[in-house]
């Protein structure tokens, strides 16, 4: 596999990593992406669970943002309730949106990871910007027509990988 599209780690979901987790691998940042890595596509607000998380994550004094491709309207409203910074049409997986993001959060590189559910957006733009890579298997398959197309292409990438249970 290209090293730039290798994850630095897969899990199944967010929610198999906890705050412990991430203070022992000295990570101390999270760039987040919204669609199929928190919530599915068509979900715009977090939920209960969601929330907890993210507060939980806050509390143990990790930094959270959210850096996504979508419209500010969308990130905007998703972010609200968890109360978190947000870059929105980023570029990934450009640079532009994981430097922002390291500036909002105030904190070098190597204590920072992104936890996202794509290959050619998440975890290239994370390792180009040389950042922890967390892959999240994907919650919703029933997504737009050049995401699906992305899926086909991203799974030689993928072949004989396994998403674990926890971090």
């Amino acid at each position: 596999m290209l090293k730039i599209l290798k994850p630095d780690t897969m899990v199944k979901s967010i929610y198999s990593i906890s705050p412990e987790d991430f203070i022992r691998k000295k990570i101390f940042g999270l760039i987040l992406d919204i669609d199929n890595t928190l919530v599915a596509t068509h979900i715009k607000k977090p939920d209960a669970n969601l929330i907890s998380y993210i507060k939980a994550l806050k509390e143990s004094g990790i930094k959270v943002i959210i850096v996504s491709n979508a419209k500010k309207e969308r990130v905007e409203e998703f972010c609200k309730p968890l109360d978190i910074e947000y870059v929105y049409k980023a570029l990934k997986p450009l640079s532009r949106g994981f430097i922002l993001a390291l500036k909002k959060m105030d904190l070098p590189r190597e204590n920072v990871a992104i936890v996202g559910d794509q290959l050619f957006t998440d975890v290239l733009g994370g390792n180009l910007s040389k950042i922890h890579t967390i892959l999240i298997k994907p919650i919703d398959l029933n997504e737009p027509f050049l995401i699906r197309l992305k899926r086909i292409l991203e799974k030689p990438f993928l072949y004989n990988k396994q998403y674990e249970d926890k971090l």
